[in-house]
Formats: C-alpha cells, sequence, structure tokens
C-alpha cells in the first residue's frame, strides 16, 4: 500500500513542480512585480524585538508605516525611498521568483529590508514584509530603538 501512495505523492510533486506559474493563479503578479517602478506601501502590524533583562522577547502592536519606493530599476538593482523619516541610504533591488526585494542600509548602521511578495493581498495590494535592524540603549517613542518587523501591503503604482 505504501508504495502506491508513494508513486502518486511523487507524481503530485513533479506536476506541481512542472507548472508555471501563471497555473499556479500568480503568473500575473510575479511579471507585474518584477517590472514594477514604483511601489506604494503601508505596514498596520508591528513586532518589536528587545532583551528583558538578557532575555528575547516580543511585542506585538498595530502601526501606521508608510514608505514609497520609485525609479526602482530590477535590472541595474537600484531604487529610491520616500517615507516619513527620510533620509540618504544606499539602496540595493533584487527580484527572484516572486519575491522584490528591497534593502536599505544607512551610513548609521541600520538596516531596512522590505519584501513584496507576489501573492495577492486584497484588491490590487500584495502582501510585504518591512524589517529594520537597528538598536539603540535608549527608546525614545517614535523611532526605531530595536528590531522590528512589520507586515502589511503594497501596491504597484504608476
Amino acid at each position: 500500500m505504501r508504495t502506491p501512495l508513494a508513486i502518486a505523492l511523487a507524481g503530485l510533486a513533479a506536476l506541481t513542480a512542472a507548472q508555471p506559474p501563471a497555473a499556479l493563479g500568480q503568473g500575473g503578479l510575479d511579471r507585474r512585480l518584477a517590472a514594477a517602478k514604483r511601489l506604494e506601501c503601508s505596514f498596520s502590524t508591528l513586532a518589536t524585538g528587545t532583551w528583558d533583562k538578557n532575555v528575547p522577547a516580543i511585542a506585538v502592536t498595530p502601526s501606521e508605516l508608510k514608505t514609497n519606493f520609485f525609479d526602482i530599476n530590477v535590472d541595474e538593482g537600484t531604487a529610491e525611498a520616500e517615507s516619513e523619516y527620510g533620509g540618504a541610504s544606499f539602496i540595493s533591488v533584487r527580484y527572484e521568483s516572486g519575491y522584490l526585494h528591497i534593502m536599505q542600509m544607512s551610513g548609521a548602521g541600520p538596516l531596512y529590508l522590505t519584501s513584496v511578495i507576489a501573492r495577492a493581498a486584497g484588491e490590487g495590494k500584495l502582501m510585504a514584509v518591512h524589517t529594520r535592524v537597528e538598536y539603540s540603549p535608549t527608546i525614545i517613542p517614535g523611532f526605531t530603538s530595536r528590531p522590528e518587523m512589520y507586515l502589511g501591503t503594497c501596491t504597484i503604482a504608476g
């Protein structure tokens, strides 16, 4: 009994792997994301990490973070960013297999990474994750002082 089941599962796995992305329901989103020149992103959930008496801990809260990326050029690996906390940063872009990664590094040390996933998350929106690797001994409300992960969506604009 195990052999026919194993053969059936192996066949199903091979068939699924051989299907083009469009057959899996995301082909159009893949192409649109790979060709995006501008993204408008909104993040509504925030997980903040810290070390409470040297023990790692996470707190989850609502958030209202917005950021936009423009002049995205996947071939050259570049983009520009707009956010409420502007400032110059080096931005590197890479698209791979349904994921558009936008990495921002500032001269002050922090690393921000936004990953947009070619998966629908409501009308015209794609799933997105934004992380901030930053640490400051002093916590200032409204500013990043601990590692953060935001969940939300991005829209391909223009």
